[in-house]
């Protein structure tokens, strides 16, 4: 083991702010370069500033730690905040007057010629956003972290673990798409797998990322690396080993999917009080804070900046929402209705207390079966997904290969993402849809689907 006078550590840092300036809080690591070993961990809630400083103070502590435990060590720090980066090593300047004193504080720590800043990808500096996060969590209830409730390392070294394994069963389609999927099944005899795959992520709030630009744009150089490595694989592939490989997992590469982003409108005054708000009721319109969440959502679609088509419902909601994005976004906004919400019938405007109790016997039955109708000639389950499921043909056919954001409700997106797992109908009871939450569905041409993100509302944060 090297003398403390000789040893390298790394440090990572990260801050993060509910609201910038909001509830904020850091993670700082230091780390064995060799082994990755975690030698010390750092994390405070701060409460309210904004992000810059949050990651100023993720660098103190982190740069702390690794003095306290060897005062002669050179560090390399990683950070995925450019500002930092740059500013700590000298290529810009501070003008703001928070950021001068965290500055100069982070300079003291170590001499200037020990310490090395290096920018890394949001991806490459979990742990510290994980440890930010926890943070902030505990902020939340009244608490300051404690690394006893951390479980950062044990998170971090299961992501990488995982990463590092081959996929045990039909892989999903992740940033490269499904092509790299279907390559890789094409060279593997007695392969197996199902003909709808999930990958979905789960959001972490605050400071970490979660919207992958997988999610939304395939990587055309990884593709078409995969669509070379199948035609390979597929002219030494023996014909009756592609007989026997499940459909659509092998065969001619089905090119990019339509990729549907699927977006459920803002708030109304109904939706805080959970009352049935169908096609068939009065139409609301956004309430403020509705208004609020689609401008949150027009920005972080912008700042994604790969959608290239907005279809909506033609209910006002949707179509508020909608004028949102594409004000931020420059398109327009074409009307699909096929992605109307279910008629409730008489059921419009209650909330499902109150239909309990006036129509307790119709309820059962719409609760029993997909077949069933709301009371006073209202859409069942089964005619929606008919609606939606044509809907979805229509648009996958005209928008192959591009990125289309639909607009839409509760229920036609549960449909959707039910339809693309082959969910059978209750599983739209057992789905959570927030208001301007974000789905994904990808949709290849052998007619193969893959669910990546379900009611991600990490922008409204």
């Amino acid at each position: 083991m090297p003398s403390p006078s000789s040893r390298e550590v790394i440090v990572e840092a990260d801050g993060g702010s509910r609201g910038n300036p909001g509830p904020a809080g850091y993670g700082a690591v230091v780390l064995d370069p060799v082994t990755g070993e975690t030698l010390a961990e750092a994390a405070e809630y701060i409460g309210v500033a904004t992000n810059n400083v949050a990651e100023y103070k993720g660098l103190v502590a982190g740069l702390t730690a690794a003095r306290e435990l060897f005062p002669d060590a050179t560090v390399h720090v990683r950070m995925d905040s450019k500002l930092v980066v740059e500013q700590m090593s000298g290529r810009w300047k501070i003008k703001h007057p928070d950021m001068k004193p965290l500055a100069a504080e982070a300079g003291r720590v170590f001499p200037a010629g020990r310490v090395r800043y290096e920018w890394i990808p949001r991806e490459l500096n979990k742990h510290a956003d994980r440890l930010a996060n926890e943070a902030m969590d505990a902020g939340k209830r009244g608490r300051q972290w404690e690394p006893s409730g951390s479980t950062a390392a044990l998170d971090t070294a299961a992501a990488r673990s995982a990463a590092s394994l081959p996929p045990s069963g039909p892989p999903g389609d992740a940033a490269a798409g499904a092509a790299r999927a279907r390559a890789a099944l094409a060279g593997t005899s007695g392969a197996s797998g199902t003909s709808g795959t999930t990958s979905a992520g789960t959001s972490s709030v605050g400071a970490s990322e979660q919207l992958d630009d997988g999610l939304f744009a395939p990587d055309e150089a990884v593709a078409a690396q995969a669509r070379a490595s199948l035609a390979s694989a597929a002219r030494t592939e023996a014909t009756t080993q592609a007989e026997k490989a499940p459909q659509g997992w092998t065969g001619p590469d089905m090119g990019a999917p339509a990729t549907f982003v699927l977006l459920r409108h803002g708030e109304t005054a109904l939706t805080p009080e959970k009352r049935f708000s169908g096609s068939g009721g009065t139409d609301p319109e956004l309430s403020a804070a509705g208004l609020r969440q689609a401008e949150a959502v027009a920005e972080a679609l912008a700042a994604r900046g790969t959608i290239q088509e907005i279809v909506s419902s033609p209910l006002t909601r949707c179509r508020q929402t909608a004028a949102a994005v594409a004000a931020r976004l420059g398109l327009d906004v074409h009307i699909e209705r096929g992605l109307r919400e279910t008629d409730f019938g008489a059921w419009e405007g209650m909330t499902f207390g109150e239909v309990r109790e006036r129509y307790g016997d119709d309820l059962d039955a719409w609760l029993a079966s997909p077949k069933a109708a709301p009371t006073g000639g209202g859409e069942s389950f089964a005619a929606v997904a008919r609606r939606v499921a044509a809907a979805r043909d229509r648009l996958t056919a005209a928008h192959a290969g591009r990125t289309v954001l639909l607009v839409t409700h509760v229920t036609p997106i549960k449909t959707l993402v039910r339809l693309a797992l082959g969910a059978p109908p209750e599983s739209l009871f057992r789905m959570e849809l927030s208001a301007a939450s974000i789905s994904a569905v990808a949709y290849y041409a052998d007619g193969n689907a893959s669910v990546r993100l379900l009611n991600d509302t990490s922008h409204l944060r």
